[in-house]
């Protein structure tokens, strides 16, 4: 199976070879220039930025991935909104694409699974993998350690708490929490006129 077939294979959710010495060539391209862009200074914020836009798919306006940042593609199947965070420790098994959208936050060692393997040790045991993407629609919180798994969505506006294993979508506007993640209640007015159990909103924060 040649490299363009692997790659097809990537895609589209078919089983390939993941033991592949094409694909480590492939990946060690892309691993270089992740290793520098956790290398640099933390105050040479240009250069970042230019590391970053050359690291993954696609990258809107104001984007910050803090260092350390990890991903078996480097990124290269990342796809990036407008003024999205994440925290250091993100890791992404960045296989097939994963798309986060504009406004996403993202709390420290999260996990972004894209890859995944047959049940059968018969079929692991030769590399065999598939993988299925990941979005984190707009405005979406994922909260520290949590782990995305292959296949799932999280809703526009969605909180995932911390150290929730998302197993299946998430629908819009909802807090998740839990192993696996279930929603636990609605985001509603109330949310944006108080927080932290009871404390009231400044009313600046709701200015447009």
């Amino acid at each position: 199976m040649d490299l363009a077939e692997v790659s097809a294979r990537m895609a589209d959710g078919r089983l390939y070879a993941s033991n592949s010495p094409e694909l480590f060539a492939e990946q060690a391209r892309y691993r270089d220039v992740l290793d520098a862009y956790n290398r640099l200074p933390f105050g040479n914020a240009d250069e970042r930025e230019r590391l970053l836009r050359k690291l993954v798919a696609e990258a809107g306006t104001d984007c910050m991935i803090e260092p350390l940042f990890h991903a078996n593609w480097g990124g290269a199947n990342l796809h990036l909104g407008d003024r999205v965070y994440a925290n250091m420790g993100l890791t992404l098994v960045d296989d097939a694409d994963i798309f986060i959208e504009d406004d996403v936050m993202i709390g420290p060692n999260v996990t972004l699974c894209t890859g995944t393997h047959p049940v059968a040790p018969r079929l692991r045991a030769k590399g065999a993998q598939y993988n299925k993407p990941v979005r984190i629609c707009r405005g979406a919180w994922i909260g520290a350690g949590s782990i995305v798994l292959p296949g799932v969505t999280v809703g526009e506006g969605s909180v995932v708490g911390a150290g929730s294993v998302v197993v299946h979508d998430i629908p819009a506007g909802v807090i998740a929490v839990g192993n696996p993640c279930r929603v636990l209640r609605k985001i509603d007015e109330a949310d944006e006129r108080f927080f932290d159990h009871g404390k009231p909103v400044d009313p600046f924060w709701l200015n447009d």
